[in-house]
């Protein structure tokens, strides 16, 4: 039986010339690091990120090898070959990116339709994990206390007003 290899990915990044992600990878029992370059083909200015992220992430050459990258990642990486083929620098692909992926407060999500509102919770879901203290974490404590001042004037909102409404 053939013994099933495990990678991990230490970094993933992009070349323009030719065009081709590259992941800088462990194997889970060699000491050695190396190097995986995945050529990017039928690929435009044109072209959908999130879905050519998917297909390299599915593609069952280089899927055990991507484990560890998030489809995040993959689509940033596309994002910056997709402005580099309409001509933009290096800056402004990421500028326009780091906008794309950032969750603007005061929008209205109901107005979304699938795909849009899909994409902002993966933004939020990575966030959350991103910050979430784990329980190995060196700084987590479990079972904080906060203590809020009472000395304070306590707002009060409209919907705490005592109404002889029935509702």
């Amino acid at each position: 039986p053939r013994t099933v290899m495990t990678y991990t990915a230490r970094k993933c990044g992009i070349c323009f010339q030719p065009p081709a992600i590259v992941l800088i990878y462990k194997e889970d029992n060699k000491d050695k690091t190396r190097q995986r370059i995945m050529p990017v083909r039928n690929f435009s200015k044109f072209s959908d990120c999130s879905l050519a992220a998917e297909q390299l992430k599915n593609n069952p050459r280089h899927k055990a090898y991507l484990e560890g990258v998030s489809l995040r990642q993959l689509r940033k990486l596309y994002s910056l070959l997709k402005g580099h083929l309409g001509g933009e620098s290096l800056a402004e692909s990421l500028e326009k990116f780091q906008q794309e992926e950032t969750i603007d407060p005061e929008e209205d999500m109901n107005k979304l339709d699938d795909k849009e509102l899909a994409k902002r919770k993966s933004i939020m879901d990575e966030l959350f994990e991103k910050n979430r203290k784990k329980k190995d974490d060196p700084d987590f404590i479990y079972d904080i206390e906060v203590d809020f001042p009472q000395d304070e004037q306590l707002e009060s909102c409209g919907w705490d007003m005592e109404s002889g409404e029935e509702i």
